[in-house]
């Protein structure tokens, strides 16, 4: 099944998150594979997991389909949709809406390398164009 642009009307969770990355690296994938590559780094069990995927189902971010004794999950939700979402909520809840004042708050924390100030100057020339 395709990804989709269309966030779910739930937030995911950052656990949620932490499943869905591994369904956008590599799907479909079985709960097992989810485990696989989650669980131990998490101190997850399959339980947690098969939890997590039914919620990210229930949530429109992911579709389930039979495999035999066991289900496939595939993400609905397109990662760049959800990067944009949680991006606009971030600005939207921290910065008043504005863009700039994240920026600025980054360059004052020293949180910007040369390399993400080049990045960062790049785009503006883009946007400019």
């Amino acid at each position: 099944m395709a990804e989709t642009g269309e966030p779910p009307t739930e937030r995911i969770s950052d656990a949620e998150h932490a499943v869905m990355e591994v369904l956008w690296d590599q799907s479909p994938l079985a709960a097992s594979d989810v485990c696989e590559a989650v669980c131990a780094a998490r101190g997850w069990s399959m339980p947690t997991v098969k939890t997590l995927l039914s919620r990210l189902v229930a949530k429109g971010a992911v579709s389930t389909e039979p495999d035999g004794r066991r289900f496939l999950y595939t993400p609905l939700l397109a990662r760049e949709a959800y990067v944009g979402t949680e991006s606009r909520r971030l600005v939207d809840r921290l910065f008043g809406g504005r863009a700039a004042p994240l920026f600025a708050h980054l360059a004052e924390t020293e949180s910007l390398t040369k390399d993400d100030i080049a990045e960062i100057e790049k785009l503006l020339r883009e946007l400019r164009k």
